[in-house]
């Protein structure tokens, strides 16, 4: 699978459509088209909520995946992936993509393994929830939507996607947005004890490593996650139905595996695929990450984060840190959509 990545250049340009968030990236083929200034690309201010749905959801196979997408923008417009953490899925960014798409960028928005309407083409397949398929899932994607490079955006499991996507395949990367900064890590790093304070912060990891716990979460999906939305976004006053929305993404019949999986391989309790152990040997390496980067903190962030200071030195390229204000929390993309979109156009333009 890994010889199957296509590295053919593709250099995709596209028009802004509106002027209130226009963005200079070249020209299209169209009598529409029009050259603008970066300097005056700002997103337009909006309401968190705003939208509810999506321009479009489609489906398509890449690598060991169907994989269900929302789009939006124009097709040839510059793409933007967007990547979704745990527990959350794909309308985290239901205010973000039309933000970004009005700019003329080609968004698309997966749901990873294990959520919505994504599933394996195979009943045989293992579910690995471990970091480097995850990210190998999104270069799949890439190919089988035939785009070569593109600006790489996300939170919780989704920056840390990013985050190595970036240092595994930096070609593939135009640049990225990783809230919470540098989040690539591997069991070995994992055996060393925290502070108790950050590791009560870690409570579930804990849970999740007994059967109990795997029970638990497959009887209580829906109000195990709730829970951990309000933990970790304090300050989110989210209504029902926007935490329905996404919770439907939990009936996916891998996401209790994947999850499961994936926080205890985090610590060394379930064992990776070998078939990955090349990848996962050089990310337990720490590798420095060149493209572009702009990384984010909403400052009422409940969840596990490590301070800007503790990760500065792994980004050598352009970069840029911004702490998000107004009590934004964990859920950074769908609190904060203005200020998410905005990342994604200047690291675009670093």
């Amino acid at each position: 699978m890994l010889e199957e990545i296509n590295h053919q250049r593709r250099r995709l340009i596209g028009n802004a459509a509106l002027a209130v968030a226009a963005t200079q990236l070249g020209f299209l083929g169209s009598a529409s088209a029009q050259q603008r200034n970066p300097a005056s690309t700002n997103v337009p201010a909006i309401k968190p909520g705003t939208h509810t749905s999506f321009a479009s959801i489609k489906q398509i196979d890449a690598g060991l995946l169907n994989v269900g997408y929302a789009e939006d923008g124009p097709a040839t417009g510059p793409p933007v992936i967007l990547l979704h953490g745990w527990p959350y899925d794909i309308y985290s960014f239901v205010d973000v993509a039309p933000l970004l798409a009005s700019a003329g960028y080609r968004v698309i928005v997966p749901y990873l393994r294990g959520y919505g309407t994504t599933r394996f083409l195979s009943g045989e397949t293992f579910r690995n929830g471990q970091q480097s398929v995850v990210a190998l899932d999104i270069i799949n994607l890439m190919d089988a939507l035939k785009i070569q490079k593109a600006v790489v955006a996300g939170f919780d499991w989704g920056a840390r996607t990013a985050d190595i996507m970036a240092a595994l395949w930096p070609e593939r990367c135009k640049g990225i947005v990783s809230v919470s900064g540098y989040l690539i890590g591997s069991p070995a790093a994992n055996e060393a004890p925290l502070p108790p304070t950050a590791e009560f912060e870690w409570w579930y990891q804990f849970y999740f490593a007994t059967e109990r716990g795997k029970l638990g979460y497959s009887k209580n999906t829906n109000d195990f996650n709730k829970l951990i939305w309000q933990l970790a976004s304090p300050k989110w006053d989210f209504d029902a139905a926007t935490f329905d929305r996404s919770a439907a993404s939990f009936d996916n019949p891998d996401h209790v595996a994947i999850v499961i999986h994936n926080y205890r391989w985090r610590i060394g309790l379930a064992e990776g695929e070998k078939k990955y152990d090349d990848l996962e040997k050089r990310l337990a390496e720490a590798p420095v990450i060149t493209v572009p980067t702009i990384t984010l903190e909403g400052d009422a962030n409940g969840a596990p984060h490590p301070p800007d200071s503790a990760y500065r030195k792994k980004f050598s390229g352009k970069y840029a840190y911004r702490l998000i204000s107004g009590g934004v929390g964990h859920n950074l993309p769908r609190e904060a959509p203005q200020a998410f979109a905005q990342a994604v156009v200047d690291v675009d333009r670093l």
